[in-house]
């Protein structure tokens, strides 16, 4: 994958985050706040805990960090797998934010 193609696929990534907080917000009581700040979104919810994603250019990786730990994921062709095979961004996103506000979130990839 090229810097610029990396840079396209991250920005996809932190736009469809954006976008699902909106989502959430909207249609449940979860009142996420999505900061954004360059390359990094960090997700308050309402009990004061956080989750961080951010790009990581050079190693063409999304890094995420929860109370769950530390994640680094790459992009697979299709999805940004977790480096370690712990599974998909967003499968994992929606698990660690469900854990971190109390009620079941779902996060997607999908932008409008």
């Amino acid at each position: 994958m090229t810097d610029l193609e990396y840079l396209d696929r991250a920005e996809q990534l932190l736009l469809a985050v954006e976008q699902s907080c909106d989502r959430l917000n909207d249609e449940t009581d979860a009142d996420i706040d999505a900061q954004r700040v360059g390359g990094m979104v960090t997700l308050v919810f309402a009990n004061r805990t956080q989750i961080v994603i951010n790009q990581q250019k050079p190693l063409h990786e999304i890094w995420m960090a929860a109370k769950a730990g530390g994640f680094h994921y790459k992009f697979d062709g299709q999805h940004w797998q977790d480096t370690k095979g712990g599974g998909e961004f967003f499968e994992n996103l929606s698990r660690f934010a469900s854990a971190q506000s109390g009620m079941t979130l779902a996060f997607t990839a999908k932008t409008v």
